[in-house]
């Protein structure tokens, strides 16, 4: 890893431990034990683009994404988990927890395209629209926070929207321009 990659690491883990909302997250996901977990999309790079634009650190922010992977496929076993993570934050912030290994089963339905069985939660961030997008973290028993960013962080901190190489464009990206441009004017979009 360059020095670069390092400094922009390092950055990332300021600006989520400067957010007590993105805190309280990854510690109800520490405390419940989910598998192979992270927490990842807009709660990462919002409270990123938040610190770099002055604007408090969860403005933006609709709701934080917890992405476990579990061999169980069962959704009354996706369903304990979300609930035993709601409970633990307050009812005001909206918990999406949401198993990995199960995706494959209803993606096509909700969003009319096919979706390849993933193998680990990090998977799942290579096939996020923009590559911004797809940075994930994790907060360890020993408190340190472990960083899962397979096209790095540049375009993060760089305020860039650019598609992700290994997808084809599809109509989501276009509403998804077009929101966070609403929210965050700076953005560019690649």
């Amino acid at each position: 890893m360059s020095d670069a990659e390092q400094d922009l690491d390092a950055l990332l883990l300021r600006h989520i431990r400067a957010s007590s909302k993105v805190m309280l997250v990854l510690e109800a996901a520490r405390e419940a034990r989910l598998r192979d977990w992270r927490l990842f999309s807009g709660a990462v790079y919002q409270t990123v683009w938040n610190a770099l634009t002055g604007r408090p650190p969860d403005y933006g922010i609709r709701d934080y994404d917890v992405a476990y992977f579990d061999p169980d496929l069962s959704a009354s076993a996706e369903t304990v988990n979300q609930e035993k993570m709601s409970t633990q934050v307050p009812d005001s912030m909206r918990i999406d927890v949401v198993n990995q290994a199960r995706v494959h089963l209803w993606f096509q339905n909700k969003f009319g395209r096919p979706y390849a069985a993933l193998t680990c939660t990090d998977d799942a961030l290579r096939r996020s629209l923009f590559t911004a997008h797809a940075v994930g973290v994790r907060l360890e028993p020993d408190d340190s926070l472990v960083i899962a960013a397979p096209y790095g962080l540049a375009d993060i901190f760089d305020m860039v929207l650019r598609p992700n190489p290994e997808l084809e464009l599809i109509a989501a990206h276009e509403p998804m321009e077009r929101e966070a441009l609403k929210r965050w004017p700076e953005l560019v979009v690649a």
